[in-house]
């Protein structure tokens, strides 16, 4: 059993796996469609990858003292969504045109 701080990592890993084509018409297991990773969707292959960085996170002395937490953009990366926090809207001001045309 995986330990608590991976705990979600591992429950959205195996929820995506087990929706899959591996799965779900080759009645294969999660632990078997594993062993095929570039078959599965890119979704599963980023729970695969933030997986396995909450594992070796446990490991690593400095991520044990900080806490071994990901970033806002990774968590969105490993749970597909698209990746535009932080993106902001350019409105162009009205006055520019203005400054350009006295100078």
């Amino acid at each position: 059993m995986a330990p608590a701080a991976c705990q979600e990592a591992r429950e959205e890993l195996i929820a995506c796996l087990l929706r899959t084509d591996c799965v779900l018409k080759s009645g294969k297991t999660p632990t078997e469609c594993l062993h095929s990773q570039q078959e599965l969707p890119i979704q599963c292959q980023h729970l695969i990858a933030r997986f396995a960085d909450c594992k070796k996170g446990m490991l690593d002395m400095r991520r044990r003292f900080r806490g071994n937490h990901l970033s806002e953009s990774a968590k969105a990366a490993a749970r597909g969504d698209p990746l535009n926090a932080g993106t902001i809207d350019i409105i162009p001001d009205r006055n520019s045109d203005e400054d350009t045309r006295q100078r």
